[in-house]
């Protein structure tokens, strides 16, 4: 199905057809740069998987794996994504420039700022329509942690962004471990460190903290601890300030918790998720004037206004999936596997891809902005991967990204 829609979507392009994305259904955009950077990329991305195969078998202990798995993902994606143009690309996507892309992101949204945080939120709403794209298509959360740790350089984002990010990945080896056991949760670490859209979006990205905050409350919401689930619900109403779509994280919990202990237990997380989330922004809005209803009404309407509105649902229902599939390399057939199964898993992620799909709130850019279900895409695909096949799939998995990064020019 996603190779189909590449397809159509390629000869729609060259017959003169734009849906508004370059190489429809991905965003990306053939433009081949090779360099000193691209042979150091490469030396890096080979270091790290005979690293890898070290870790896959090594007799580390939980936490010392966890960290090793940090400290991977760490040198993996900042390898990489030296290829094109060295060091700068780490950081560039989050400068300010005004009327090209990179107006697009949080930084330029700054001056805003200038009257108060408080005003800010109060006035968040109505200021939609005249905010930066990436800051109006998000709830304030990224503005207000740039503002509390006084971050006003593209570096400063971007280290954040990256150190943050790449915590996901012992999340998502602690997240496999509480469900499943040890051999699963190496895999589907190690996945997670090599699937394409980590390597390539790892660095570059917001929405790789966002891919932490949607672990982290997944992990909690998924605990047999009420207390923890609580945390979780708090954790995933704070991702949820982050970004909208996070609160898919906590469905996807939901329904892998329906399915691994009934019905009244996902119903029990669910109310503590919904009674968190009203308390939350009700508490918000008191000390803040922070209006999330009508910040939602504002986005929806700008969305639909913008560029979605040239984006015809009747391909990108389609091209949204098919563009996070290919993305996926060798990961997207093994959690396939696991769909095949009945995997639980697997099942949620599905139903998640295609209640979203059908919503129609992200058409194009999926391979960036479904980041955060990446993960449970490498826990799906870990639950069919067998021991022998690891090595391989890593090698695949690296080269596709590795591949991608020095022949396309993926913005982000």
């Amino acid at each position: 199905m996603a190779l189909l829609t590449l397809a159509v979507g390629l000869i729609a392009k060259s017959s003169g057809v734009n849906w508004r994305a370059e190489t429809q259904p991905l965003f990306i955009l053939f433009d081949p740069v090779w360099s000193g950077w691209g042979l150091l990329a490469l030396a890096t991305v080979l270091l790290g998987l005979f690293l890898a195969f070290m870790l896959w078998r090594s007799r580390l202990r939980v936490g010392w794996f966890a960290f090793a798995l940090f400290g991977l993902t760490l040198f993996t994606r900042l390898g990489l994504n030296l290829g094109r143009h060295g060091p700068s690309d780490w950081y560039e996507i989050f400068s300010f420039e005004p009327g090209t892309i990179l107006g697009f992101e949080y930084l330029s949204a700054l001056p805003y700022l200038d009257g108060g945080m408080n005003r800010f939120l109060d006035d968040f709403a109505g200021l939609v329509q005249e905010l930066p794209v990436h800051v109006a298509g998000h709830p304030p959360g990224m503005m207000v942690m740039i503002d509390w740790l006084g971050i006003n350089s593209a570096e400063g984002l971007a280290a954040v962004t990256i150190v943050v990010g790449a915590l996901a990945t012992p999340l998502l080896y602690f997240l496999a471990r509480s469900l499943f056991d040890e051999t699963t949760a190496r895999v589907a670490g190690l996945l997670f460190v090599f699937v394409p859209t980590s390597l390539l979006y790892g660095v570059t990205s917001a929405d790789a903290l966002f891919v932490t905050l949607g672990l982290a409350a997944a992990l909690c919401l998924l605990s047999r601890q009420r207390w923890v689930v609580v945390l979780g619900a708090f954790l995933l109403t704070l991702a949820s300030f982050f970004s909208y779509a996070l609160l898919a994280a906590g469905g996807w919990a939901g329904l892998v918790r329906w399915r691994r202990d009934g019905f009244r237990s996902m119903a029990g997380a669910a109310l503590a998720c919904a009674a968190v989330l009203v308390a939350f922004y009700g508490l918000l809005f008191a000390f803040t004037g922070f209006d999330v209803l009508g910040a939602i009404s504002a986005t929806s309407d700008r969305y639909h206004d913008g560029i979605a509105n040239v984006r015809p649902l009747y391909f990108w229902l389609f091209g949204s999936p098919a563009a996070f599939i290919l993305m996926l390399g060798p990961v997207a057939w093994f959690a396939a596997r696991s769909l095949a199964s009945r995997e639980i898993t697997a099942l949620a992620l599905t139903a998640i891809i295609v209640f979203t799909s059908i919503l129609g709130y992200t058409k194009a850019e999926t391979e960036r902005i479904w980041f955060f279900l990446v993960p449970f895409a490498c826990l799906a695909a870990a639950r069919a991967l067998p021991g022998r096949g690891v090595k391989p799939v890593l090698v695949l998995l690296a080269i596709q990204a590795f591949a991608i990064e020095i022949l396309f020019a993926t913005r982000w």
